[in-house]
């Protein structure tokens, strides 16, 4: 096995001055930022299903006006098919202020935290732990690929 794959990349390496508490703090922030990601993504899932329930609403209603459920099939077109899901917003809305609010500021200052303290590099926290834990000269633990 050649040497190279046994040595963490640049791009993975800790700057020389910075010390096991800046490289964990700094960790944590982008485990908060992958965090968000996953809520991020539930919140999309949301919106789907919202969509996907609508529709399905939409469905329901022609069916029981089919089946001569006039008032009940009225009351739901009227009152729930588009209805908000909260106050004034859709979830396509809720998801855009949420990027645009939240998300995108979130994502910037990640960035900007490990530019300033970390050369911009990611996951070195991440990194040193493979190197810490993994067999090294044992296939299948080789430090990059």
């Amino acid at each position: 096995m050649s040497n190279d794959r046994q040595t963490p990349s640049p791009e993975h390496r800790r700057p020389p001055e910075l010390s096991d508490d800046s490289v964990s703090a700094i960790g944590k922030v982008s485990e908060a930022l992958e965090t968000i990601e996953r809520a991020r993504g539930h919140l999309y899932s949301f919106h789907q299903l919202m969509g996907h329930a609508d529709l399905q609403l939409g469905e329901a209603v022609d069916e029981l006006r089919d089946a001569g459920h006039t008032e009940q099939a009225d009351r739901l077109q009227a009152e729930m098919i588009g209805r908000n899901a909260i106050d004034g917003r859709w979830s396509f809305q809720i998801v855009e202020e949420f990027d645009d609010l939240y998300w995108s500021q979130f994502r910037k200052h990640e960035q900007l935290v490990r530019e300033e303290l970390q050369d911009g590099k990611r996951h070195v926290f991440e990194a040193e732990m493979k190197e810490s834990r993994r067999t090294h000269n044992m296939p299948g633990h080789e430090a990059t690929p």
